[in-house]
């Protein structure tokens, strides 16, 4: 449905993202819940916006979570507009801290537009791991993927 709207590279997003909005924006504007079990857990995944004008829907999704995901996208600029001291990334990781969720993942995306250079998620992780240990998370104990 994504690639016939000509918005294919959306495709994953629209697992969670079904308002009208949402699709034709390409941002997540609402939460949306997703839940599955394993043998040993009940999970609900919780997408929450990233988007600086959904901010309040963000801290609803974020306010329920054990764990949050963080998700940060590799592209020159764009990574370091996140981390900027009005960057959403850095807004996010300190909200979700303050917000009591304890466990952090960080996941670096759009690594193709960096070349997949090595170089590129090892700066990233040497930015973040500095500034998520500022918000309060110990980088030792957080998951880079």
């Amino acid at each position: 449905e994504a690639a016939e709207l000509g918005k294919g590279s959306f495709k994953y997003a629209w697992v969670l993202d079904k308002l009208k909005a949402e699709r034709e924006r390409g941002i997540t504007i609402d939460i949306a819940l997703w839940k599955f079990e394993t043998p040993k857990y009940y999970v609900t995944v919780i997408d929450a916006p990233g988007h600086r004008d959904f901010i309040k829907n963000m801290i609803t999704g974020t306010s329920q979570a054990d764990c949050a995901i963080l998700i940060i996208a590799a592209g020159t600029g764009e990574f370091e507009a996140g981390i900027s001291k009005d960057g959403q990334t850095r807004e996010h990781a300190l909200l979700a801290f303050t917000l009591g969720v304890k466990q952090l993942i960080v996941a670096i995306n759009k690594m193709d537009t960096a070349k997949w250079a090595e170089a590129r998620y090892n700066e990233i992780i040497k930015e973040t791991s500095t500034f998520i240990k500022k918000v309060g998370y110990n980088p030792k104990t957080v998951a880079f993927v």
